[in-house]
């Protein structure tokens, strides 16, 4: 059944009933999601938690002199890194943006990245909205990079042991681009470790998974744009509908610090250079819609918009949390 209604005004962005009116607000409840209103689109802010990251990672060849004024790493040169994903009450149906991990890491990975051993993190989330995963009908994937797909499946067993594979959201159409499936078949030796078959050839087997080579449009208020850089055909989703719009960037742009810097460019990213151009396309547009970002991977700034700074646009943040704080404990 669907969450009850906030009562909120357009653009205001809340941790469960709480209004944020556009001053900074820093979140201190743990385990609830984030819920803006678009005009008449609700969208809620989930998480599949928070794991650790090599500082390097996030910020390429920027020193890290310059880099950890905005994030201090710890001992080891890792960073938190949140997973967030977007769940969007629209005309054309439950729409979920991006998986997260999921439960299929094994003990290696969890150690790695940092995970302890709760499970449905995502799906409580979903769960603590009065939403289960069969209410889901449709799963827009930014890219097909493990920790943004790794949750479109799960294994069909008590307890979540390894075992046969299924579509976590059993009911829903999964749409990723042509691009980005194709280079998710035929990885090479950089790309390879983060792209599982496990993670989609499941949804391809159950019919579940629609292969696109195009903008996505889904009813009248969802739209993707395709944003390459990070990979070939990543996409980033526009809500827009009364007036306001919400930009989710996804790995376009994983910090605010990112968009404050476009010369800023991860590692991660396979054409750098694209990035950048990207970036700047990006928030153009977003400043000129005047667009609530949500960034999906920083651990402090959930929220922002942009203004005009004394060196160009820059990002004012809106909702904030601690970054070391895991959203879900």
């Amino acid at each position: 059944m669907p969450a009850p209604t906030l009562g909120l005004s357009p653009g205001a962005v809340v941790q469960s009933t709480d209004k944020v009116d556009g001053r900074t607000q820093t979140v201190g409840d743990k385990g609830m999601a984030h819920t803006v209103q678009v005009g008449g689109v609700r969208c809620h802010i989930l998480s599949d938690g928070l794991t650790l990251a090599d500082g390097g990672g996030f910020f390429g060849v920027v020193p890290r002199t310059l880099w950890q004024r905005v994030i201090a790493p710890n001992d080891q040169n890792q960073v938190p890194c949140d997973t967030r994903a977007l769940l969007i009450e629209s005309d054309a149906g439950l729409i979920l943006v991006d998986t997260g991990l999921g439960d299929k890491l094994n003990a290696k990975q969890r150690q790695i990245l940092g995970l302890d051993d709760r499970r449905e993190r995502l799906v409580g989330d979903l769960a603590r909205l009065g939403y289960a995963p069969g209410d889901v009908d449709i799963v827009l994937l930014t890219h097909l990079h493990n920790d943004h797909v790794g949750g479109a499946t799960r294994w069909d067993t008590p307890g979540g042991s390894p075992g046969p594979l299924v579509p976590t959201f059993p009911r829903a159409r999964y749409l990723v681009q042509g691009g980005d499936f194709g280079d998710a078949n035929a990885p090479n030796e950089r790309t390879a470790a983060t792209y599982f078959a496990e993670n989609w050839q499941p949804l391809l087997d159950a019919g579940r998974l629609e292969v696109v080579d195009a903008p996505i449009c889904l009813g009248r208020s969802v739209r993707t744009e395709i944003a390459p850089g990070h990979t070939a055909a990543l996409q980033v989703v526009w809500v827009e509908d009364g007036g306001e719009t919400l930009l989710f960037l996804g790995d376009a742009c994983n910090w605010a610090a990112h968009f404050d810097r476009l010369a800023w460019v991860p590692s991660y990213d396979i054409y750098p250079m694209t990035s950048i151009e990207t970036k700047r396309r990006l928030r153009a547009a977003a400043l000129a819609k005047g667009a609530l970002l949500v960034f999906q991977h920083d651990p402090q700034v959930i929220t922002g918009r942009l203004i005009e700074g004394p060196r160009g646009p820059e990002v004012r943040a809106i909702l904030t949390k601690e970054a070391w704080a895991d959203p879900l404990a």
